[in-house]
């Protein structure tokens, strides 16, 4: 039973981070814990991280010290080489390794880069070191300036140098192909190699090749002047600023890098305007040559601008300067969300990830783990995509998690909002936003909004609403929002990040109204604590419920968890543990117990019971040992919202624990309330939920 991978690359610039980051989010959410593991790195200067170990560490949050990360750099690896000493190498590796392989369900190994000194040993040197872990290779391979007989050549050469140490290989995957050629070289890869091998190709994605300001900060060590906030942007092309203005203009391209000294105060300043134009395309940033910087007056000047892109002074010439800028190859780092999550979203377009999956675990993982929770959810809400509505789009939350969304292309999105404004939050974040898959709308702006306050009006006016009442709400952001969700032109709503919770649940009670089958609309949070996920339910919408209430909210409560992959095991909690208690509550809880076992005998259901008999196995067994329940409680009912909220906060600032939700129950079409302190994960987590529960109806 193998508990590892290791890939493994044909060359140098193979784009390896794209399958390392698209397999580690595979098998966080097929595997309980995952590893990772490098056993050789660049060398990287005292102080300072290996890049891709931090990014990798950092994106999935993985629980392991950089130290622990890798075995040994490149030039320790030649020396050690050099006298002889490949053994001890090896024997380090293995320790390593072994340290991670104790702590984790599946350890992901990556190979080296081809990169420096000592490129011609590297090959042998990964299949020895796959050998010795005992463990099997995917393969990948660049595409890029090789013809297709050249590319199938180098692969299967890989191949086969693995096969001969009889290192199983599952997968050989093609990398930065052009797309006319990807069914090409697919089916030129699977006559070479043998059947049982899964073959891809993943074409060319130019915006993760393309480097970003902050790697050309670091590569020329430029001093910035402006725009520190916007070093992620991503260059597409860059030019030099040389002629004049008027003639300059003519050769600027999107996501444009301007190179020009920096006494040419017109081409900068022109520059500038071009971005903020709509008749030109946007600039990534200006480098200012010769170590110039600009008059007082201009820096005054630009100062005062609306929209800064990076503007950076580098000591060189313009020559030299191009030439060093055309030479940098761009990397993936922690800090560049766009670019991981579009390698991530690229690698799963493109691979077989079940195919591939399959191969990988040979085991099956109990329980439900955070990350495979969070994994599922995406997985779910991009099987069966449904669209949300934002209607909070001036709060930058909002914003920011929409673009993630779109580069995780996991929903179809409406904001709401006026687009011009929209579109400058948009450059004042500095924030990739690809306006062209979201349906921006203005309420009283939209041709919908007649249509929406007429139907307003006739659902209410039997409560004394007019018609010109019903226009002023249409106005609201909520109740437009809400009505896309009733009239089927969105199929959920996300709310809450700028509004109250009343705000935000009103519209949805008056006109969505509740299933037929429910008198109470309740919530839920999912708690990904740090080896399960619980379901908390209610801690946000009902203070005081009755029996009755309490036996809807653990019955809604139990269908969310299995609709989310939870085996639903309820814990209707109180302050005592099966009969021994007195008194008004616990009798409300006990009464709500009996309820739930007459409405669905086919539920696991244990009530009254204390917390820690809930969930803690030791003293579950002690205080109820006949209970299916007591100890291993995945549904927790608290009987008011004061318990219940408190209770969900409490174990979320204490443990460290991720809460999701609230996600409300009991409505004919999902609306969700958010926090006003919500993160701009909080936001993803709920339209990814929302999604789900969409797909439901």
């Amino acid at each position: 039973m193998s508990k590892a991978v290791y890939i493994a690359t044909s060359d140098h610039n193979s784009g390896k981070s794209i399958i390392t980051l698209g397999l580690m989010s595979i098998l966080i959410g097929k595997t309980a814990k995952v590893g990772y593991f490098r056993p050789i790195v660049e060398d990287f200067v005292d102080g300072e991280l290996d890049n891709h170990i931090e990014t990798v560490l950092s994106y999935f949050n993985l629980d392991i010290k950089f130290e622990d990360a890798y075995a040994i750099t490149k030039s320790k690896l030649i020396k050690k080489k050099n006298k002889g000493k490949i053994g001890e190498v090896l024997d380090l590796i293995i320790e390593k390794y072994k340290k991670l392989e104790e702590r984790f369900d599946f350890v992901l190994v990556e190979g080296t880069s081809f990169t420096g000194e000592g490129t011609s040993i590297e090959l042998d040197l990964n299949v020895l070191i796959a050998k010795n872990l005992g463990i099997p290779s995917i393969i990948i391979g660049s595409g890029v300036g090789k013809t297709l007989e050249e590319l199938v050549d180098s692969l299967y050469l890989v191949y086969d140098s693995f096969k001969v140490k009889e290192v199983e290989v599952l997968s050989v995957i093609a990398n930065k192909v052009q797309f006319e050629n990807i069914e090409l070289v697919t089916q030129g890869l699977q006559k070479s190699l043998p059947g049982n091998v899964l073959i891809n190709t993943i074409p060319l994605i130019s915006s993760l090749n393309n480097p970003t300001m902050q790697e050309i900060v670091n590569q020329l060590d430029a001093k910035v002047l402006f725009g520190s906030a916007y070093l992620n942007n991503e260059i597409g092309h860059f030019s030099v600023g040389a002629m004049q203005l008027h003639n300059y203009l003519v050769h600027l391209h999107d996501n444009a890098l301007v190179i020009t000294p920096g006494d040419r105060s017109d081409i900068i300043l022109g520059a500038l305007q071009a971005n903020e134009s709509a008749n030109y395309p946007t600039i990534s940033g200006i480098i200012l040559t010769g170590n110039i910087v600009p008059e007082e007056s201009i820096l005054k000047l630009i100062e005062g601008l609306s929209a800064i892109v990076p503007i950076i002074a580098v000591d060189g010439g313009t020559y030299h300067i191009t030439n060093k800028i055309g030479a940098i190859r761009s990397e993936i780092y922690a800090n560049n969300t766009h670019k991981i999550e579009t390698s991530i979203t690229t690698f799963e377009k493109y691979v077989e990830v079940e195919t591939l999956s399959e191969r990988l675990i040979t085991f099956i993982p109990e329980g439900m783990t955070p990350k495979m929770f969070q994994y599922n959810m995406v997985k779910r809400a991009k099987q069966h995509r449904k669209h949300i509505v934002l209607p909070e789009g001036y709060d930058d939350r909002i914003i920011i998690a929409a673009s993630r969304l779109l580069d995780m292309d996991v929903v179809d999105i409406s904001i709401i909002g006026d687009k011009k404004h929209i579109e400058n939050k948009v450059a004042e974040l500095g924030i990739p936003f690809d306006f062209s898959k979201v349906n921006i709308i203005n309420p009283k702006e939209s041709e919908l909004y007649e249509d929406y306050a007429n139907t307003y009006y006739e659902l209410r006016k039997a409560k004394n609403v007019s018609i010109t009442m019903a226009r002023d709400l249409m106005e609201d952001v909520s109740y437009f929002g809400t009505m896309m969700v009733y009239k089927g032109h969105a199929d959920g709503m996300v709310s809450g990040a700028a509004h109250t919770t009343q705000h935000t649940i009103l519209p949805a009670l008056q006109f969505i109204k509740t299933k037929p089958n429910s008198s109470v609309v309740s919530s839920v949070f999912f708690m990904c604590l740090e080896d399960r996920v619980s379901v908390f339910g209610d801690c946000a919408i009902n203070p005081n419920p009755t029996a009755e209430q309490l036996a809807e909210i653990a019955i809604s409560s139990a269908e969310s968890s299995s609709a989310f992959g939870i085996e639903p095991k309820i814990a209707m909690l109180s302050y005592s543990s099966g009969s021994s208690g007195k008194g008004d509550e616990v009798d409300k809880v006990r009464t709500a117990t009996e309820i739930v076992k007459q409405k669905r005998p086919d539920l696991k259901i244990e009530g009254p019971i204390q917390y820690d008999a809930a969930v803690d196995r030791a003293v579950g067994k002690s205080k109820m040992p006949d209970s299916e329940v007591a100890g291993q409680a995945s549904v927790l009912i608290f009987p008011d919202l004061n318990t219940g909220n408190n209770t969900y906060k409490a174990v979320q600032r204490e443990t460290g624990a991720l809460a999701i939700g609230p996600m409300l129950q009991g409505l004919n079409k999902p609306v969700n309330d958010l926090s006003r302190g919500c993160t701009v994960d909080d936001i993803i987590n709920t339209v990814v939920i929302t999604a789900i529960q969409a797909q439901g109806l």
